[in-house]
């Protein structure tokens, strides 16, 4: 049996939007979302711009203070103030942009050393400048590296001294945050296979966050859909892919672009009508309504329950089995 590492449980974030004079209206970012990571695992997280995804990943961090539900790490609730801390030890964050993460005033030898010098791991001088220069090698940069600035870095070189940061504390879990989106495409996958190495070096356990669902296939394990704060469907990376249950997953891998022209011809590409509705309004009952093609009137009615309706396989839809 797999051991759980983290779980996040009935997980909301809300955001006090200004609608007026003292007037405010809570922008549910996400809104009831659970799932378990086991340790050793790689969880996909993916969908649409402004689904919530970056802000799961902030929260389960505590970067935001949840509004509500809970985050348990190794079988411990995090609550209180010396928790957090204490989970921040063994989890990180790999920020999406390396040109705004990292302090341009800082050398690279510092960047890498900060989280060392937070948390008080190194005794002296000597075993600092050991550990940064470990941790530079794991991520394939020179020891020479050391002593320049972030701006004299191309976009991989950058993403690579973030990831270095984001080992310093020798974590065990990892929030990766859309971490390839910003680089090109050949240095993508040079990043994206340096997470395998790491993985299987150092044992981490990822939260994969990103909208590419290719990149998402080629890392995870399993793989997890949110669209409107919530979580539509989950399964294993290959289950997702060849059989998709929730009419938004299928409109998402129909655009999936395939290397092989007869197949990408016959694949029919299921494009949904009208625009993503605003989190401040959002359509009664199941989120994805007013762009589903399948939706009836039960839909505006009730929220439909996250359940499993195959071995492993999750879906939040009230007519699953009608339409598959």
């Amino acid at each position: 049996m797999a051991e759980t590492l983290i779980q996040v449980k009935d997980l909301k974030q809300y955001f006090p939007i200004s609608t007026g004079l003292f007037r405010t209206k809570p922008l549910k970012a996400v809104d009831g979302v659970s799932f378990s990571i086991n340790k050793g695992e790689t969880l996909g997280l993916v969908g649409e711009s402004g689904c919530g995804k970056t802000t799961v990943g902030r929260t389960i961090l505590h970067l935001y203070k949840p509004t509500g539900g809970e985050v348990i790490y190794d079988g411990k609730p995090i609550k209180t103030k010396e928790d957090i801390r204490n989970f921040r030890k063994k989890a990180t964050m790999v920020f999406q942009d390396p040109y705004s993460s990292l302090n341009p005033r800082m050398t690279v030898s510092d960047i890498i050393g900060e989280p060392l010098d937070v948390h008080k791991l190194c005794s002296n001088k000597k075993e600092r400048e050991e550990r940064i220069l470990q941790l530079m090698d794991y991520v394939g940069l020179n020891s020479e590296h050391a002593a320049r600035y972030a701006h004299e870095f191309s976009g991989g070189q950058r993403q690579r001294i973030g990831i270095a940061r984001a080992l310093a504390v020798d974590p065990d879990f990892i929030v990766c945050d859309e971490p390839v989106s910003a680089l090109d495409v050949s240095i993508q996958a040079q990043v994206i296979n340096m997470f395998d190495e790491l993985q299987e070096k150092l044992g981490l356990t990822y939260l994969f966050i990103a909208h590419d669902l290719l990149v998402v296939r080629h890392i995870s394990d399993r793989i997890a859909v949110m669209y409107l704060g919530h979580m539509v469907e989950m399964a294993d990376a290959g289950e997702i892919y060849s059989h998709p249950l929730h009419p938004y997953s299928q409109s998402l891998l129909s655009a999936v672009p395939v290397p092989d022209p007869k197949v990408a011809r016959a694949n029919k590409r299921i494009v949904l009508t009208g625009d993503i509705p605003s989190p401040l309004n959002a359509p009664s009952g199941c989120p994805f309504r007013t762009r589903c093609r399948y939706a009836t009137e039960a839909c505006a009615e009730k929220m439909p329950d996250f359940k499993e309706v195959e071995k492993g396989h999750f879906v939040a839809c009230h007519r699953v089995k009608e339409i598959n």
